[in-house]
């Protein structure tokens, strides 16, 4: 016999709650709601409420996965938006969440994770609690360990992925 499927409706209004904060559920979903009567309570109960629900993955995991499912799919930017937002407020650091991408290259292909890192570089320019998280890649302030710092001149022209300015990020 085949084991029936836990849906928990609250608990996935909760943890949407907690992963996007309750001015989502207020104004995504009434919006989306007006559009597709169902869909918005559909979403949040079958996920968040179902598949979120699941033993085998922390929640740290699981969005995790989805910033790499998203980023792979291309085209969703503002899904992969929702998610880097989701995973700061659980506590994925903003390091990892770029790393994230960066090890996705070899697999989904440099130009998914490289418009993967846009999204990325744009939610973090301020951070779920609005603390500037800005990365630069120009020899400013850096997230990163300074053996990663911008390389100019003969090195750039070595290695061109070393050589990424803020320019590319915005744009």
């Amino acid at each position: 016999m085949v084991k029936q499927a836990s849906i928990d409706r609250e608990a996935g209004y909760r943890l949407l709650g907690e992963l996007a904060g309750p001015e989502t559920i207020e104004a995504t979903l009434s919006r989306l709601d007006a559009v597709a009567p169902g869909f918005p309570d559909w979403i949040v109960t079958a996920l968040f409420g179902g598949t979120y629900q699941r033993e085998g993955l922390a929640l740290r995991d699981r969005q995790i996965a989805n910033l790499a499912a998203l980023a792979a799919l291309g085209g969703v930017e503002p899904q992969l938006d929702d998610h880097v937002r989701n995973s700061l407020r659980i506590g994925i650091e903003p390091r990892e969440i770029v790393e994230v991408m960066v090890h996705l290259a070899p697999y989904i292909g440099v130009p998914k994770a490289l418009a993967g890192l846009r999204v990325v570089t744009a939610a973090l320019g301020k951070d779920a609690v609005g603390k500037d998280t800005r990365i630069t890649l120009d020899g400013g302030t850096s997230n990163f360990p300074q053996s990663r710092s911008r390389t100019s001149g003969a090195a750039a022209a070595a290695n061109p992925a070393r050589a990424l300015s803020a320019e590319w990020i915005d744009g």
